[in-house]
């Protein structure tokens, strides 16, 4: 986030979902004092395709000379580029905005507004998987920033032929395709809703290059040895046959290309203050997942099975996904969503009682509390390892 330090407003770009957020009060006396909100506006306008998403639900207050250079900006930018959409996402909370930016879609047909109060664009659909769309986007939000540093040490390089094996709803993908600009990219999925998700969200980006594939990632129809660099991320850990997909993975991968996976132990989630409950619950969380046959604890494990998989030249590192990388509310959503579809999803499946419950979802509260505290401190680990396809 970047504050302009002369108005008492912020702007923020989120790449994963092509948004550009405005919050604050927007009163300057004089055009000159939104200087850096229109540099960062056009900065952000050169680096995306598709559907731009400009995300007023917390601009409280905008005056004329604000709303003058905002619109102007907005109307401009589609006369400039007439492969662009751009939604105006405002909030009824704010009752003046929805109106007043309805007003410029009378302008150009390809800026529409729409008045939400839901923190997940773009879709706002939920999949026949329900609560695993906010999750996973959030999740992907918040690893990218680190991700896309650690891709290129295990030998991501643009050009390459791509593969993301278990895709899910595509976000990776395509926040790969944009930033490493690969030759060829299948992403590949069990799940025909989630496929479906993934290519309207693509569309909406204008990112076409990317061929989505339905299949069992346990036996592809894939050729051999076709990609440079083949991708799994926090799959291994939620199958119970691990060894079945890496095979796989190794399979299509080409002769001296790299297979690339991410996993979890989540019993090392930590969290400050509170401590002993958070560890509590993330204990507990590794068994009741132990119990439907998945391994929530696979992260550290995966170099061995990377040995066992015939890869040589075996990389691994770990990263920790903390409330201090920048949006400590982003962290609290992604634990908050977790704690509906474990505490309240899973732990009642398994047939645990009310009290094991509540106690299971106070670890979870507890730690929403350290993240969103102004001394607290909230880690998620995640484990990276790859391995090199002898030739």
């Amino acid at each position: 986030m970047r504050d302009t330090g002369q108005q008492p407003f912020s702007v923020r770009f989120d790449e994963n979902n092509q948004e550009f957020a405005i919050a604050g009060l927007l009163r300057p006396q004089y055009e000159r004092e939104l200087g850096e909100l229109i540099e960062s506006f056009q900065k952000v306008l050169a680096a995306v395709r598709g559907t731009l998403y400009v995300n007023v639900k917390r601009l409280v207050r905008v005056n004329n000379v604000g709303f003058r250079v905002l619109s102007g900006l907005l109307v401009g930018s589609l006369e400039q580029r007439p492969d662009l959409r751009i939604e105006v996402v405002t909030s009824s909370v704010v009752g003046w905005s929805t109106r007043k930016f309805k007003a410029l879609s009378r302008l150009n047909s390809r800026l529409a507004v729409a008045e939400y109060d839901n923190d997940f664009y773009p879709g706002q659909a939920f999949l026949e998987e329900g609560g695993f769309i906010p999750i996973l986007r959030t999740q992907t939000q918040m690893t990218w920033q680190h991700e896309r540093h650690v891709l290129p040490r295990h030998g991501l390089r643009p050009g390459m032929a791509v593969a993301d094996i278990c895709c899910g709803i595509g976000d990776f993908a395509v926040l790969a395709f944009k930033q490493f600009a690969p030759s060829r990219l299948v992403a590949l999925d069990h799940s025909r809703s989630s496929l479906d998700y993934a290519r309207r969200v693509a569309g909406e980006f204008g990112v076409h290059g990317i061929e989505y594939v339905y299949g069992d990632a346990a036996e592809m129809l894939l050729e051999d040895n076709q990609f440079d660099f083949v991708t799994c991320r926090h799959a291994l850990q939620i199958f119970n046959q691990p060894e079945l997909i890496l095979a796989e993975l190794v399979r299509v991968c080409k002769p001296g290309g790299r297979v690339y996976v991410t996993n979890e132990k989540i019993s090392h989630c930590v969290g400050e203050p509170h401590g002993e409950s958070i560890q509590w619950t993330y204990n507990e969380l590794s068994r009741l997942f132990a119990d439907f046959d998945m391994d929530l604890e696979f992260g550290p494990k995966s170099r061995r099975h990377l040995d066992r998989a015939g890869l040589a030249d075996i990389k691994a590192e770990c990263f920790m996904v903390t409330n201090l990388d920048g949006d400590p509310q982003g962290f609290a959503s992604m634990i908050a969503s977790w704690e509906s579809l474990f505490a309240n999803g899973m732990s009642e499946r398994r047939g645990d009682d009310a009290a094991f419950r509540e106690k299971f979802s106070q670890g979870f509260q507890d730690h929403i509390h350290a993240a969103l505290h102004p001394t607290g401190y909230a880690g998620w680990p995640i484990w990276v390892a790859s391995g090199k396809k002898p030739g």
